[in-house]
């Protein structure tokens, strides 16, 4: 056999194997797709690290920048070439952002930070047993179709008010409490920084090349923004909104002095599932272990509906492909994410940028993967793209997914209005999770009242119960106590 002939029997393998021609996709669409969703969630490798060491444990102790940045790279490059390879699916993995400031500020204060990890280990352990078990999907299929629809078009919201705001074109108001405006644009109601102008000068190209239907329109995006960033800073000087209100909300646009760096991973394995029962508490274990459960359990649920959603990947019961291997390395991810001493590592609705630009398999995650690794090294180089370029996108993929909302049938108040909740909470509240239990709980309350009972799946009943307990669990802690 001639060597062309098994490079073209590799590549029909590759392709069937990843399913990229079935989906109506191509390599050129995947490589662009892991890079857009990469741009989009660069930001992690610097936030994560900031979140994470700021807070202390009980031992007053904190930990190195430079290890929780390289553990934060090395872990989502794993974990998203993992969900690539296994469930075949376009979406990435890092750090959760919320779940790694309860940990930081609620969680290891308590305890020692390796006590605090294997909390989080024993929480990504639990999820796979649910897994394995089959009850995550069950769940999953439980929820009726239309409420998943529900759940992608809140993600799009929330992914729009992600954008705004670390882009800096919505501020919270200093003295919020004595006014009836708790956001307004920009500061003091004015667009009047640089880095605010970088944004909307990047969005509109976006929006520009995206109507137009330009290959690679958010990825252009990004890369023309973060151009645009740097010779604006090199003009303008704006620097870092920690000293200036006007200056960059995290990254600061400049090449940097030198481009690799050696990633300290000595925080790998640092983690104790044992000792945080007896130092803490029973109760304040439990009650830890079940936020972060609940708080896993779903969002991944509604970002894997949302993604699949944007891509025209989920089947008439709105389930995306390979459902169970999807949940499966999300869980085994929180458990890596606690191993590496960097927090639970979760699916990210950024990847919904990928798709956006026509990842529609795990082939865009090798990209992003790789990309992730090779910012173990490249710290210095991922740190020039600035929020304000990033964020372009998730403004764009948030019109997209928004437009399913069409799909609610919106004359059955039984749906409509849990669909309203889901969609709307999320973004208001900065949380999927309250969205989804929202959602629910209404869905639960509202078929009931009205004698449709019968529409309801009776895991349903277990679910509503279980995000009472936890929009409760504040009080319920006190009271126990």
């Amino acid at each position: 056999m001639s060597s062309a002939a098994t490079d073209a029997g590799a590549r029909n393998a590759f392709d069937r194997y990843f399913q990229i021609s079935a989906r109506g996709s191509s390599l050129g669409q995947e490589i662009r797709g892991g890079f857009a969703t990469f741009f989009t969630m660069a930001y992690i490798v610097v936030l994560n690290p900031l979140i994470l060491g700021a807070g202390v444990d009980s031992a007053d102790r904190k930990l190195p920048i430079a290890a929780l940045a390289a553990g934060t790279a090395l872990v989502a490059g794993v974990m998203t070439i993992l969900m690539g390879v296994v469930a075949r699916f376009p979406l990435a993995l890092a750090a959760g952002l919320g779940v790694n400031a309860l940990v930081a500020y609620e969680i290891a204060p308590e305890m020692t930070w390796a006590d605090a990890m294997g909390l989080v280990v024993i929480e990504g352990v639990l999820i796979a047993v649910l897994v394995l078990t089959g009850l995550r999907t069950l769940v999953f299929r439980a929820v009726p179709t239309q409420l998943k629809t529900a759940i992608g078009v809140g993600i799009g919201l929330f992914l729009m008010i992600i954008g705004l705001v670390d882009a800096g074109f919505v501020h919270r108001v200093p003295d919020a409490e004595n006014t009836t405006v708790p956001v307004e644009m920009g500061l003091g109601g004015k667009l009047v920084s640089w880095p605010a102008l970088v944004f909307v000068l990047g969005l509109l190209l976006t929006l520009v090349l995206f109507v137009r239907k330009v290959k690679g329109a958010i990825l252009i995006g990004i890369l023309g923004s973060t151009v645009l960033a740097i010779i604006v800073e090199a003009i303008a000087g704006a620097g870092s909104s920690v000293t200036n209100p006007h200056g960059w909300s995290l990254n600061v646009p400049t090449w940097p002095d030198k481009v690799v760096s050696t990633p300290d991973l000595s925080l790998i394995g640092h983690f104790n599932v044992l000792d945080s029962w007896s130092r803490a508490g029973w109760l304040v274990c439990v009650m830890f272990v079940f936020t972060l459960l609940i708080t896993d359990f779903f969002d991944t649920m509604g970002t894997m509906v949302a993604v699949g959603q944007e891509g025209g990947l989920l089947d008439e019961s709105g389930m995306p492909p390979r459902t169970r291997e999807i949940l499966l390395v999300d869980s085994v991810a929180a458990v890596a994410g606690g191993a590496a001493s960097v927090s639970s590592n979760t699916s990210y609705i950024e990847s919904a940028a990928g798709v956006g630009e026509g990842a529609r398999t795990g082939v865009a995650n090798l990209v992003t993967g790789v990309l992730f690794l090779l910012a173990m090294f490249l710290a210095p180089l991922v740190q020039v793209v600035p929020f304000e370029a990033a964020s372009t996108a998730l403004v764009v993929v948030g019109f997209l997914m928004m437009t399913a909302v069409r799909q609610i049938d919106w004359t059955d108040y039984t749906i409509a209005v849990p669909a309203f909740l889901a969609i709307t909470l999320m973004p208001f509240t900065y949380s999927i999770s309250n969205g989804i239990g929202a959602g629910i709980i209404a869905y639960v309350v509202l078929k009931v009242a009205t004698g449709r009972a019968r529409e309801i799946h009776p895991i349903l009943y277990g679910v509503a119960v279980l995000f009472v307990l936890y929009f409760i669990r504040g009080p319920l802690e006190t009271w126990v106590s």
